[in-house]
This record gives structure tokens, C-alpha cells and sequence, in this order.
């Protein structure tokens, strides 16, 4: 007996990095997976749990690495729904912060295809939050920004120099790469003893992590060996984090 084909996207975020971050919900979608295109950032345990005949397609970008093009990734999804029946779009963090989730939902939809969104927890908050480090405190400051440090131009975004000059804390999503650029940015506005914290890897078992302040983080990253993938945290409430103080120490015997 055929299978009937019933066509179905399920746009998934998958968290952090941490398998276990996932949502109930989210891992249930893919139990019930007859495709899933998975990105480079998701824990490939989770495709452990995608039934035995499942497809289990890559396609995974990452800084100057795009194994398929966005249009690519578009087509692929209506064209396995329309093939196989349910395909999980597996992201990292959360599809709609800075995941083109909402392009893809919306290009699955113009072919009348079925989409269902399933939140994941967004690194922005996620990866502070496992180091101790809120990214709201009372007294400290009264918002938070969340921005990203690869625009599609190419250049630092506009919203940066604005969220320099507040007392916000800046979550810079994509801008490892960046990061002289960024520290240039905040010194440029009297912020060079504002705490900051470089997270890679965030919530794996290769996680990196380094705290200081913006006049010495560029250096700090270069002795780390910090990298891609992640995150820059500036603000006040990097101060809570337990290593900041054993940081400022070492810091001030450098510099003697």
C-alpha cells in the first residue's frame, strides 16, 4: 500500500548547542520526521532521535562556508514536503532571531504548503544565562540589545553605535570576526572599561570563554585562540560573572 504524502514543514529551534536545550515539543516534531535539513550549529545527537528511515540532509552555513545558498535551502524544503511528507527545518538558537526562519516560512507557504513554528531558546540570553551572568539586573541597566555582527552589506550595523552610547547590554550574535571593529566602536564612546565576555562553543562540550573588559578583549581573544562560533556580551552585568575579577587582576599584572 502506497503512503499517502501529506506535506508539512516544521521549522524547529533546536537551542545552543546543548541537546538537551531543545523544547518537548520541538523534539517530537523530529520523531515524526520523514526529512530533516539541519543546520551546522545544531547537536547532530539530536538526529539520533529522527526515525531509522528518515533523510537526514546538511545544509549548513557558517562564515564564508555556504554549503547551499538560502534560495537553495527554500526550494529543498517544498520540494522533499511535496516528495516525502514532513520536513523538519532543524536551526540552531531560534529560527526567527537572526535565522531567516520567517524567509523560509513564508517561501513554504506561497506553494500552499503547510508551516509550523516551533521556538527554541536563543543563545543571546541562553549562553549568559549558563555562565551566571543575567542580561538584566535592577540597578544595573534597564534593556537589552540583540544584535547581529554580520549585516547583509557587510558592514557593522547602524544600530550598534546607538546601543554603544546606551547602558543596555549588547548581545552581538555573528561578529567574532568583527570584534576589533566592535572594540573601536565602544572606545569611540568612552567605553573601554565596560566588561565583556567572548563565549564559543556556547553550552558544548568545547565551550570557551573569556571575560575582561573592551580596551584588552581583542588581546585576550588572541591569547584564548577564541573564535567562531560566537558570542560578544558587553555590558555591566558581565561584572557578575565569577572569573571577572580574577580577570581585572590579571590584567593589572600584564600591564605592569
Amino acid at each position: 500500500m502506497c503512503k499517502t504524502i501529506i506535506p508539512k514543514i516544521t521549522l524547529v529551534g533546536a537551542g545552543p548547542g546543548d541537546p538537551e536545550l531543545i523544547t518537548l515539543k520541538g523534539l517530537r516534531a523530529i520523531q515524526s520526521a520523514d526529512v530533516i535539513l539541519y543546520d551546522a550549529l545544531i547537536s547532530k545527537k539530536l538526529l539520533d532521535d529522527a526515525p531509522a528511515d528518515a533523510l537526514k540532509i546538511y545544509v549548513g552555513k557558517r562564515a564564508s562556508q555556504h554549503k547551499h545558498s538560502q534560495e537553495n535551502i527554500n526550494l529543498l524544503m517544498v520540494q522533499y514536503a511535496l516528495l516525502h511528507g514532513h520536513v523538519v527545518r532543524l536551526k540552531g538558537g531560534d529560527p526567527f532571531v537572526f535565522g531567516r526562519g520567517h524567509e523560509e516560512m513564508v517561501f513554504a507557504q506561497s506553494f500552499d504548503v503547510p508551516v509550523e513554528v516551533i521556538p527554541g531558546i536563543s543563545s543571546a540570553i541562553a549562553l549568559p544565562e549558563l555562565q551566571g551572568v543575567p542580561v538584566t539586573r535592577r540597578g544595573m541597566n534597564e534593556s537589552f540589545w540583540v544584535l547581529t555582527g554580520t549585516t547583509k552589506s557587510g558592514q557593522l550595523s547602524k544600530d550598534l553605535l546607538l546601543a554603544a552610547q546606551s547602558t543596555a547590554t549588547v548581545i552581538i550574535l555573528m561578529g567574532m570576526h568583527k570584534l576589533a571593529e566592535i572594540v573601536h566602536l565602544f572606545v569611540e564612546q568612552g567605553k573601554q572599561a565596560t566588561p565583556v565576555m567572548l563565549i564559543q562553543n556556547g553550552s558544548c562540550e568545547r565551550e570557551k570563554v573569556v571575560v575582561g573588559c573592551v580596551e584588552t578583549i581583542v588581546h585576550q581573544a588572541q591569547m584564548a585562540q577564541i573564535g567562531t562560533p560566537g558570542i560578544i556580551v558587553i555590558g555591566n552585568v558581565v561584572s557578575l560573572h565569577r572569573q571577572f575579577e580574577k580577570s581585572k587582576v590579571l590584567q593589572a599584572v600584564e600591564v605592569v
